[in-house]
């Protein structure tokens, strides 16, 4: 069974049904995949909430939202594969926003296919599988 681990702005994308990820999230399950998220993404998210104007609204949108996703934590091996990561790009000389790196660590810890909307950053992390579902 496949898994999809969305990052934070392919979560925005199936929310607010952009860039044709919420149809994309329904196929993936239609074929038996699982489909979630990570804690850094939540987190990232929540950020967005409380930045909104509309927070009250926006918090409650969310959090529906989330119910409908498998949510992965940050474990304790993927706090070491963070770690990895982090010390690879350091010394290639790649810099990567310490959020991404942990939904990287997270992902690959769990072997899941990471859903990427916008972001190319998660390109550069070997090892990681990364589809990209607003490309056509």
């Amino acid at each position: 069974m496949r898994r999809y681990l969305l990052d934070t702005n392919a979560v925005g994308d199936w929310i607010n049904r952009r860039h044709g990820v919420d149809l994309r999230v329904r196929e993936a399950r239609g074929r038996g995949a699982v489909i979630g998220t990570c804690e850094p993404v939540v987190a990232e998210l929540f950020f967005g909430v409380e930045n909104s104007e509309t927070r009250d609204e926006n918090a409650e949108r969310l959090q529906r939202a989330l119910a409908g996703l498998k949510c992965w934590p940050l474990t304790r091996g993927a706090s070491r594969e963070f770690g990895r990561i982090m010390a690879m790009l350091k010394r290639s000389g790649t810099m990567i926003g310490p959020m991404d790196v942990l939904i990287a660590a997270i992902a690959r810890t769990l072997q899941d296919c990471v859903v990427v909307s916008r972001d190319a950053d998660l390109l550069h992390i070997p090892g990681l599988a990364v589809e990209n579902w607003t490309a056509p």
